[in-house]
This record gives structure tokens, sequence and C-alpha cells, in this order.
């Protein structure tokens, strides 16, 4: 009996919580099942499941190879979907996460066209601020602003960003021009509470080194759609990314300041597990999405 068979039982018997619910569904008879399974318990040398009258109940050790599994067996699956269809077919379900209002404006637009080209894959996208775990909440992948850190993850830069400060000419012409980070405690600095807002500061660099500035400000929210639209309506100043203001930038509606402070590059990336075989939703939807945002003109003509 091969890994893949023993892989499969096992997801079976899992779901299903007895060898003879799992059997009948397997088209096999439950002691066959339950063989299955020592076999591979067997195999690996260590107790996957406890055994009653009542069922069964995984391990620990079950609990963490269930996930293996159900993982490998899945990307088996999508292969044999996709060599069996003769032709250049992506299928399945592709499950994406990405920043909120990053999401409605630079993702979400451009869904249609991509549905189009692949019309046999499922699309399922969360927007959201809160920063997911893509393995052990089921993503396949993200799109995120900023460093990622973690080793777990690979990171594709899609196109490059900076987080500036900027505001209104009118709020500037009516509370002056910041000409160094300590001068924001005399402004009205709107934040981001979500993570920390004015407690934690903005991130600034002064002789080649990083440094948060503690701001202030009457007015913050978890919502960073709604801090674009505080500052765009002189209500303050905030800390925003390029990809969000730069048509405005470009009509003079916003302006900078604190350039020479500004952080390294807080740019747009494509995340996704370590994998040794990168599925085909994943690679086709990366080179798609990168594609567009590196389309000249791009960023200047996105308005909300």
């Amino acid at each position: 009996m091969g890994k893949y068979t023993e892989m499969r039982s096992f997801i079976l018997m899992a779901e299903r919580g007895s060898f003879a619910s799992a059997a009948q569904q397997e088209g096999v008879t439950p002691v066959v099942m339950g063989r299955r399974l020592t076999a591979l318990e067997k195999r690996l040398g260590v107790q996957l499941a406890h055994r009653s009258t009542r069922g069964l109940v995984l391990t620990d050790l079950g609990e963490q190879y269930l996930e293996y599994c159900a993982s490998i067996v899945k990307a088996i699956d999508e292969a044999d979907r996709s060599v069996s269809a003769g032709r250049k077919a992506v299928t399945g379900r592709l499950v994406v996460s990405a920043p909120a209002a990053f999401g409605r404006r630079h993702v979400a637009p451009h869904v249609f066209e991509f549905k189009r080209k692949y019309p046999e894959l499922s699309l399922s996208f969360n927007f959201t601020d809160s920063v997911i775990d893509l393995v052990s909440e089921g993503y396949d992948m993200a799109i995120r602003v900023g460093e990622v850190y973690d080793l777990d993850y690979v990171a594709k830069r899609l196109f490059p960003n900076r987080r500036v400060v900027c505001g209104t000419p009118e709020y500037f012409r009516r509370h002056g021009t910041p000409l160094k980070p300590e001068d924001l405690l005399q402004h009205n600095c709107l934040a981001f509470n979500m993570q920390g807002g004015q407690q934690r500061g903005w991130i600034f660099m002064r002789d080649g080194k990083p440094f948060a500035q503690q701001v202030k400000g009457d007015l913050d929210c978890n919502d960073g759609e709604l801090l674009y639209e505080w500052v765009k309506q002189g209500l303050g100043i905030g800390w925003r990314s390029t990809w969000e203001i730069q048509g405005e930038l470009k009509r003079g509606e916003l302006v900078t300041v604190l350039d020479e402070y500004a952080a390294p590059d807080y740019d747009i990336r494509a995340v996704y597990p370590q994998q040794r075989y990168l599925p085909a939703k994943v690679r086709y939807f990366i080179d798609y999405i990168e594609q567009i945002y590196n389309r000249p003109g791009y960023w200047e003509g996105v308005r909300v």
C-alpha cells in the first residue's frame, strides 16, 4: 500500500471519526481501514489516534500529521486535475489575503480579468488590516505592504513603496511645516490605532538608523481608508504609503514633508509559505498582478 493511500485513508478516518464511517466512504471494510492506520503508525513509529468503541480521537502528533497530509494530498489532487485537463488550465481554489483598503482599490478591480483568463479557478479574498497566519488559517498567499521577517514565508516584491508624512497644502499654510520629526508633536497627527497608533510612533531614519517618533492628535482609528480621507480633508497629517496617495501628490492635492527622514522602502509584496513546489494558481496570480502594478502611470491613475 502506497503512502498516498495511507494519507488519504488517514484523512478520511480523522474527518469521519470512526473506522466504519471512513470504510463506507472508501468502499472497504472497517477491518481494512484499521489495518491501514496500524500500518501507518508502525511505519512512522508513533501513535496517531486513540481507539475506542465510540470512535477515533487524534493524538497531538496525529493532529500535526493530519495538517501535513491534507496539504500534500491537496497538492497531488490539484496536479492530477491540471495535467489531466490536457491544456494550460488552472483549477482548484485560490485563497488570498490583503490589507483592507489596498485590497479594495488594487486587488478587487482586477479579479474579473484574472477570472476570465482562468475560469476553472475559484477565488476567495479576505481584505483585512489584521496580519493573517497563512498556514494555520488556510490561505494560499497574501499581498502585504512592508517588510516580511518570517523565514517560513517567501516574499516577492511587486512594486516599490515608501511611507511618507503628508497633508494638504492648506493644512501646512495654517499650521506650518515640520522641519524635523520632533516637530510632529506640535501637529495633529492622524494615527492608525490598530498597530499602536500614537504610542508606538512613526518610523524615521537619522544617521542611518531607524527611530520611532511619538506623535499625538485628536483623531485615530483602525481603518486606513478613513485615515486617508481625513488627511485629504485637511483634518491633520498622516503617515501614509505612496501607493495610496500618488495621484493626489501628482495633482498637488497633498504634499509630503520630512522626506529626508523617510524610512527605507516599505514595498508591496506577494507572500506565500515556503514550499518545494509553488502551485500554478499562486504563480499565475502573482505574475498577473505584478504586471498590472508595473504598468506606466498605474498608481497615479487609480482613484477611489
